[in-house]
């Protein structure tokens, strides 16, 4: 290995593998990079969530909107409701939008919503966007320029043809050299860096840095490097899950967010595609056996899509485990992905996580071998914060739940609550969360994502409100009514923006454009 980083061999493709390779192939065009990939190995190839950071990454990495949705059979997301988690009972719903609150004061604003708005829900006060979510709406209209938005969105896409989309545009247009080739052994250097890694075809491939995106195998980070893997299940319960892909009917409604429907040992998530819905039953098995957890998933498709034929469809199990690396940056060789760790769905972390992992790299990328272990030293601090603060949030649905089965009791176990969580919580009786509780640049869930979550699930306002809310917080609460009502009456369908964006892909300009 030389003193200079100019060869990159990511190991493993997927989501994590060829993003990374389109990534820093975009943001740093003078590096050398391989990705190999078994030809062989599935990807667990679910419907998956996405962050409002995806607008920043695609147009980074320069693919466009429109050829992203035509490829990724992808809708909008515009935040996660969660249905059933409060209490069980009929009407227990509440959304954590994507869209932040009015500035200002946190305490003003809240004493705003509870004097003048009390009919309406927390997020319902605070952001249009809850009007447009329940009303199945686009977050833009057509006209507007990519990732322009009149309500702040991510994405649902079909994660196999992301994948795919991914390595056809790292390959075809970033100059990523693919090797399909199964890795059987790793070639170390004295120092204790990797060198090269050896395929069963017979070829040696050498590089200076070396990405894990073996998933939970951690081919690298774990089976050669040795870094420990930290189980995080005594906070997070939750290690399976039933998932299936259901067909929509032509026309049918096309929802703005992620449902997430608790059960007696775990949730649902539901993701609404153009052509159909994934839809899967999370569940923690020291709770719930396989067969009650198929049971839920049927009950739950026969009552939301009583056209699909069970016989059918194709439940498949997903068993993971729950925890990340004590370290994510070796030496000279970095875990992304679920290499990296992995706790549940909720919330869809895994993601933007990775997102996170490449602009921290590519920003900060190590330009010899001299520096690399001051910049692995940083990256290390900053993703060992986040994790604990996303199993913090996470947790946070839970803790706060009514709910009287035996896993939401466990889930309220105060042995079982992360320490930061726990004085957080006796903090936020007095005071609402903010930036001074997530000063981080770049948090995952920030004090908006806390008070959403909070407040929505019915935790008590703080104690100490101003005896009447300002003329300013008044006005803003006032004017969320207002946005609302224009954007419901001025933005489209999701399933009608979508059905005219597909339209429109047919052309043959279009698809010149995007070729």
């Amino acid at each position: 290995m030389t003193g200079t980083i100019g060869k990159v061999v990511i190991l493993g493709g997927g989501t994590a593998g060829w993003l990374s390779a389109c990534y820093l192939a975009a943001r740093r065009p003078w590096l050398d990079i391989t990705l190999v990939e078994a030809p062989d190995i599935p990807t667990i190839g679910v419907g998956e969530g996405t962050w409002p950071t995806m607008r920043g990454t695609l147009a980074a990495i320069g693919i466009a909107e429109a050829e992203f949705f035509a490829e990724c059979d992808a809708s909008f997301k515009q935040g996660s409701r969660f249905d059933g988690w409060a209490t069980g009972e009929a009407g227990d719903s509440y959304l954590h939008p994507f869209t932040t609150p009015p500035r200002g004061e946190a305490e003003d604003l809240i004493a705003a919503w509870r004097s003048a708005a009390p009919d309406l829900s927390f997020a319902e006060a605070m952001t249009p966007q809850a009007r447009i979510c329940a009303a199945d709406l686009a977050p833009r209209q057509r006209a507007m320029p990519d990732f322009a938005a009149a309500s702040n969105y991510a994405y649902h896409l079909d994660a196999g043809k992301f994948g795919a989309l991914l390595a056809r545009h790292a390959t075809g247009r970033l100059g990523v050299r693919r090797i399909a080739a199964h890795v059987n052994g790793v070639i170390g250097a004295p120092s204790g860096d990797l060198s090269a890694v050896q395929t069963r075809e017979g070829e040696t491939i050498e590089g200076d840095l070396f990405i894990d995106c073996t998933g939970r195998a951690g081919v690298l980070i774990g089976g050669h490097c040795g870094v420990e893997w930290i189980d995080r299940s005594d906070v997070s319960f939750n290690d399976c899950a039933l998932a299936v892909q259901v067909p929509t009917l032509p026309g049918s409604a096309i929802a703005s967010q992620t449902v997430g429907t608790a059960h007696e040992a775990g949730w649902i998530w539901d993701i609404a595609l153009p052509q159909r819905r994934g839809i899967g039953c999370v569940y923690s098995s020291r709770f719930m056996d396989d067969a009650r957890a198929e049971e839920i998933l049927r009950s739950y498709i026969g009552k939301h899509m009583p056209h699909a034929a069970w016989n059918k469809l194709s439940p498949r199990k997903i068993a993971f485990s729950t925890g990340h690396r004590a370290r994510f940056w070796h030496r000279n060789c970095i875990a992304i992905g679920l290499s990296a760790g992995f706790i549940e769905p909720l919330e869809a972390s895994a993601i933007v996580l990775i997102e996170l992992s490449l602009k921290a790299l590519a920003e900060n990328f190590p330009a010899s071998r001299e520096t690399m272990d001051i910049h692995a030293h940083r990256f290390n601090e900053l993703f060992r914060y986040r994790w604990d603060r996303i199993i913090d949030f996470l947790k946070l649905h839970y803790v706060l739940s009514a709910r009287e089965e035996p896993y939401w009791q466990a889930q309220r176990d105060p042995a079982t609550i992360p320490p930061r969580l726990a004085e957080q919580l006796t903090l936020w009786r007095e005071q609402p969360p903010s930036n001074w509780d997530f000063p981080q640049v770049d948090e995952v869930f920030s004090a908006a994502s806390q008070q959403y979550v909070l407040y929505g699930i019915g935790f008590p306002a703080p104690a100490k409100l101003p005896a009447a809310p300002s003329a300013k917080a008044l006005a803003q609460i006032a004017e969320v009514r207002e946005q609302a009502r224009a954007l419901v009456s001025a933005l489209p369908t999701n399933r009608a923006y979508l059905d005219n964006l597909a339209a429109a892909t047919q052309s043959p300009a279009l698809k010149e454009t995007t070729a």
